[in-house]
């Protein structure tokens, strides 16, 4: 590799390239979960728990549209990383730009959907006659973001694949403390409520859009935006789709099961709606921490698996696993002992905050396990394993939190036991996970001449 930012997946000290990949990717979801935190944080501020209602109720829709960028980002960095691993530069080259120009197409026609079907969108996810008006203004505005949206999450993962995780720590942070700056403006100086959370949201997404593709179109970057490097065929756009396709799912899934408990919610009203919102903000803090550090380890991964060094990459595995668990442990004590603080920076009313801390607590309960799961979920994006990834993906928010979501709703007649399908689905799902790798462990490296013995199945994980 010429590029000097790849020589730290090749030959650094094991732990020094884990941090040195996670910490950028751990701080851009640190400012996601603050961009995410301060829209629902400023829109508390206007002591409406309608307004807070609606952001709930509509974020899903504009996540949906999210997943876009996220089948392009994650699927073009596994594709990347290894054909990097194989010293494949002109390939990557090809990759990035196949992902930039057909997420760029749909993100111009997500916008068209929504500015369409804004108010049939904001009834179907829920919204009530109270909530409707905010929700579908909420949603109108942010159609603009769509394209940037997708462009950005596109480029904060294919980055990294490169070696430049500080520059997609960069782009994010640009990004979100625009949106961060501008709300408090927005929402509480000019009073624009809704509208201003929505307006600082399309700023932000701008913002870093255009920071990614002022990288990509230096010399620093080997990835290229270029439409003559636009290519479908050579395994480019099935490589991307076969890991892409699994994680964009688990992305609609995790939408769509919003929309679902928000809708099984309303049944109590809209203090528990706005009381559910609040605790998944407040879950988001332990979960997005986790999801930053398996993001930041699958490019590493990725990379020895491309360049079949399998003592390498179960050496990172082992390790990024053990520091999962202890970041899990340490964050669900701080969430589950703060949650009474947590809550009430969200909301002012009585109800929904009694709803806002039963739901947090029970949320929190995931917490031991999530960083377990991402790793292990990273760990197989980054072979390429399409089948795997793609039961996991449609089981975690799908096949199996679905079901015991309707189970529980049916058997209990309480907001907060139903409330409780999430833990149990985390659980069932980081089992499914272990199992998963373990099996393509065995399917992937198989073939792979290893002088050394493998000691992987013989200690704890």
């Amino acid at each position: 590799m010429k590029d000097k930012s790849i020589e730290i997946f090749r030959d650094a000290p094991v732990p020094k390239a884990v941090i040195s990949n996670i910490i950028p990717s751990i701080i851009s979801m640190i400012m996601v979960l603050l961009y995410n935190l301060a829209d629902t944080f400023f829109i508390g501020q206007t002591k409406d728990a309608y307004m807070v209602a609606a952001v709930s109720v509509a974020t899903p829709v504009f996540l949906i549209f999210m997943a876009v960028g996220m089948l392009f980002g994650i699927g073009g960095t596994s594709l990347t990383s290894r054909m990097l691993g194989e010293g494949k530069e002109e390939k990557a080259k090809q990759i990035s730009a196949f992902c930039f120009w057909t997420g760029l197409v749909i993100g111009v026609c997500s916008s068209i959907f929504i500015w369409i079907s804004a108010e049939p969108l904001s009834r179907m996810v829920g919204a009530s006659e109270d909530t409707i008006g905010y929700a579908k203004q909420y949603l109108n505005i942010v159609a603009f973001a769509i394209p940037f949206l997708i462009v950005s999450n596109i480029f904060s993962n294919i980055i990294r694949a490169e070696g430049h995780a500080k520059t997609a720590m960069t782009g994010m942070i640009i990004g979100n403390m625009m949106n961060i700056v501008l709300d408090p403006i927005l929402i509480l100086a000019l009073h624009m409520d809704v509208a201003g959370a929505a307006w600082a949201t399309v700023a932000g997404n701008v913002f870093s859009a255009l920071f990614y593709m002022t990288h990509l179109l230096s010399k620093r970057s080997m990835l290229s935006v270029h439409p003559g490097d636009y290519r479908v065929r050579d395994g480019i756009a099935t490589g991307v789709m076969a890991i892409g396709i699994p994680a964009s799912l688990n992305s609609v899934l995790m939408s769509v099961s919003n929309i679902l408990i928000n809708k099984v919610m309303t049944q109590y009203g809209d203090m528990a709606v706005a009381g559910l919102g609040v605790a998944m903000k407040v879950n988001m803090i332990v979960v997005m921490l986790l999801i930053g550090l398996g993001t930041g380890v699958q490019p590493l991964l990725g990379y020895c698996f491309g360049a079949r060094n399998r003592k390498r990459y179960i050496a990172v595995l082992k390790f990024s696993l053990g520091l999962a668990f202890c970041l899990s442990m340490v964050m669900t004590a701080i969430c589950y002992f703060g949650a009474g603080p947590l809550v009430t920076a969200f909301l002012d009313n009585q109800d929904a905050f009694g709803y806002g801390m039963s739901f947090s607590r029970i949320y929190i309960l995931s917490g031991p396990i999530m960083g377990i799961l991402f790793v292990l979920i990273n760990a197989i994006q980054s072979t390429g394993a399409a089948i795997p990834s793609l039961i996991l993906s449609i089981s975690r928010q799908g096949l199996l939190y679905l079901p015991i979501l309707a189970v529980f709703n049916r058997i209990f007649d309480s907001a907060r036991l139903v409330a409780a399908a999430q833990p149990v689905t985390d659980y069932l799902s980081a089992t499914l996970a272990f199992i998963l790798f373990l099996i393509t462990y065995h399917r992937y490296f198989r073939d792979f001449e290893e002088k050394e013995t493998d000691t992987i199945f013989d200690k704890s994980l």
